[in-house]
């Protein structure tokens, strides 16, 4: 499939009627939790299509580019509202959360295992295990507030226990930052896991910095809060990763056509055919700004379509699904991992092979203060208090000795010496 060569209709015949604007929604209890994924996915897609283009149209005075952008801007914020209220009214706010955490560790888990560019490799298994133990923590505090079982959500299709601990993902800022791949030399597929997962965490990170203060309770909130800041992380791991040496029209150029390989992927892999048919709505909306775009960029830069996406054949599609045998290894070698950017090449690297000065256990102690504080820490203490031992669903004991307890929450693993 290549979205170049299909045909498309004009700008101005892609907008959206109110009516269909306001969607059927799921069935919380009957559909897949992989519909649910594919909703947020393609949700957080189109919110980092209005953030980028908005950013583009205060750094450009060409009335045609502008024109082309607020048109086709338009026409994704109608798509965006669309796929949001495919969410039922009475799924929760902690229910959703489940949603989102699932979608963060199987997206990444299947990037990361067909992806063949280390640096984005290495940067989602360490991402990987973050958002692993977010499922935990949430999943502890739905069982506690909700009296759901986590398991349910996800089909029993991701594992759910102790990543690395959130109490020791919180690092410098600028230990985050990643070198940037060369958009000349990388390969499509590496390109597009670069834009995929940047526009995923940040959903994630939007969601919880702005639903933390709707929860019911201060331990939620906190938790929620707490979290986010570790989100905020991932995305500046992530988009660092982009080559942002690209022309605003290049980056255009490759946000369409990543939207076009998504939307694509999700009508193939869809089971509900309801919402399947709205992936193919929108995929064929996005050969049209994929077009437009690609034809500004011929007009002002004099460069083609394939010297920003090569010949334009989509690379493997994006399936989503269970990947407990990859994640259990990924925690078996790296558990113990943080980030280092104190040097010229940033890397991961054991806690216990990091310096006593390293700036990481400054900006630990000023955080984090007192761990048995922390609300990522308080929801497991309290959810072994009331429920005699911490939720978890998992097939086999935990790979890492020192998670495998489920009478007390370990504050040490990753964080200290």
């Amino acid at each position: 499939m290549n979205p170049i060569k299909e045909r498309a209709k004009n700008l101005e015949n892609c907008f959206l009627p109110l009516k269909k604007m306001y969607p059927r929604s799921y069935n919380k209890n009957k559909t897949s939790p992989y519909t649910k994924t594919r909703v947020i996915l393609m949700n957080g897609t189109e919110f980092e299509s209005q953030w980028f283009m908005h950013n583009f149209a205060r750094h450009c005075d060409v009335p045609e580019i502008l024109s082309a952008l607020a048109i086709v801007r338009r026409q994704e914020q109608q798509q965006q509202k669309r796929i949001s209220c495919l969410k039922p009214i009475n799924e929760s706010i902690l229910e959703t959360t489940i949603a989102y955490e699932q979608l963060a560790i199987d997206l990444t888990a299947v990037l990361a295992r067909h992806d063949k560019d280390e640096a984005n490799i290495k940067a989602l298994n360490f991402a990987l295990l973050e958002d692993f133990d977010h499922l935990y923590r949430f999943a502890n505090l739905l069982k506690m507030d909700k009296k759901i079982d986590a398991d349910k959500l996800v089909g029993k299709y991701t594992e759910i226990m102790p990543g690395r601990p959130t109490i020791a993902e919180h690092r410098y800022p600028s230990d985050d930052v990643s070198p940037h791949m060369n958009a000349e030399k990388a390969d499509l597929y590496s390109k597009l896991v670069a834009s995929t997962i940047t526009a995923a965490e940040q959903q994630t990170m939007n969601y919880y910095m702005n639903i933390a203060q709707w929860y019911k309770n201060d331990l939620g909130r906190k938790l929620y809060a707490e979290i986010a800041m570790i989100e905020e992380a991932h995305v500046t791991q992530y988009e660092s990763l982009k080559d942002p040496t690209l022309s605003w029209l290049e980056q255009w150029v490759m946000h369409e056509y990543c939207e076009c390989w998504l939307y694509y992927s999700a009508m193939q892999d869809e089971s509900d055919k309801y919402i399947k048919k709205i992936w193919n709505e929108h995929f064929k909306m996005e050969v049209s700004h994929l077009k437009a775009a690609s034809r500004l960029l011929k007009k002002y830069e004099n460069k083609s379509f394939e010297e920003v996406c090569g010949d334009g054949e989509f690379p493997q599609l994006l399936k989503l699904g269970g990947n407990k045998e990859y994640i259990r290894k990924v925690l078996a070698d790296t558990i113990t991992f943080t980030a280092d950017n104190t040097k010229v090449i940033r890397d991961f690297k054991e806690i216990k092979k990091i310096p006593n000065n390293h700036r990481y256990f400054d900006y630990q102690k000023f955080m984090s203060g007192d761990p048995e504080r922390n609300a990522s820490h308080l929801v497991i203490k309290k959810a072994i208090e009331k429920l005699g031992n911490d939720y978890r669903y998992q097939d086999s004991e935990h790979p890492v000795k020192e998670l495998r307890s489920r009478k007390s929450d370990n504050v040490k693993v990753a964080r200290t010496k």
